[in-house]
């Protein structure tokens, strides 16, 4: 005969070993549930961010560069009548007198120097038309080592105009026209005319103008 006092100590160890294994189990599925490969910790935004703003330090911003002066001429205070009275004209020739509603010749110094603030004067032959252009540019370094460059190209130097470096002074004759420039350490002056044939027809005009510059 069996005796049934042994089973409740049986039934409770029983019961006791299975809810320890579904503890384990349960234990173990989490553990491998936290160790998914799809769960795996990405890197956060501040990390990639750190990594991408790395830069190398050596490199530095590229130096601006400086605007490039604008060649220019300030305004003339003068007017035709100081560069040349009626008596400096008349006392070059008496036959010469101020060109009403003068403009500057298309192609020519006084046009070129009608678009740097320049004054641009004329005076014309009473008996054939002819006219003698001036104009005065006071120009800033910028057009001063141009305008000098571009007369040392194409004209021939006179000394005779004044002396350098104080004054620079060129004469061309082409097309019909002699062109004397001269430059001073504030000016630059020409004047052009079909008179001038060679480099002392100007040189009464030029000596008065500069008189009257200064």
């Amino acid at each position: 005969m069996t005796d049934t006092r042994v089973y409740p100590t049986l039934v409770r160890s029983t019961r006791g070993r299975a809810s320890v294994l579904l503890a384990a189990g349960t234990l173990f599925a989490l553990v491998m549930t936290g160790c998914s490969g799809g769960d795996e910790p990405k890197p956060t935004d501040s990390a990639t961010a750190t990594s991408g703003a790395s830069a190398d330090p050596t490199e530095s911003a590229a130096p601006s560069s400086s605007p490039t002066p604008e060649a220019t001429g300030s305004a003339i205070t003068q007017t035709c009548g100081d560069l040349l009275t009626l008596q400096d004209v008349y006392d070059f020739n008496p036959n010469y007198g101020t060109a009403p509603n003068y403009s500057p010749s298309a192609g020519s110094l006084g046009e070129t120097a009608a678009t740097y603030n320049g004054l641009t004067c004329g005076w014309s032959n009473q008996t054939s038309g002819e006219l003698i252009e001036i104009s005065v540019v006071a120009p800033n370094d910028v057009l001063m080592t141009t305008l000098k460059h571009q007369a040392d190209a194409d004209s021939q130097a006179v000394p005779s105009y004044g002396t350098p470096p104080a004054v620079d002074g060129f004469f061309t004759y082409a097309g019909g026209v002699g062109q004397a420039q001269v430059f001073t350490e504030k000016y630059w002056v020409t004047l052009s005319t079909a008179a001038f044939f060679e480099p002392g027809d100007a040189e009464p005009l030029i000596s008065t103008v500069l008189s009257h510059l200064g």
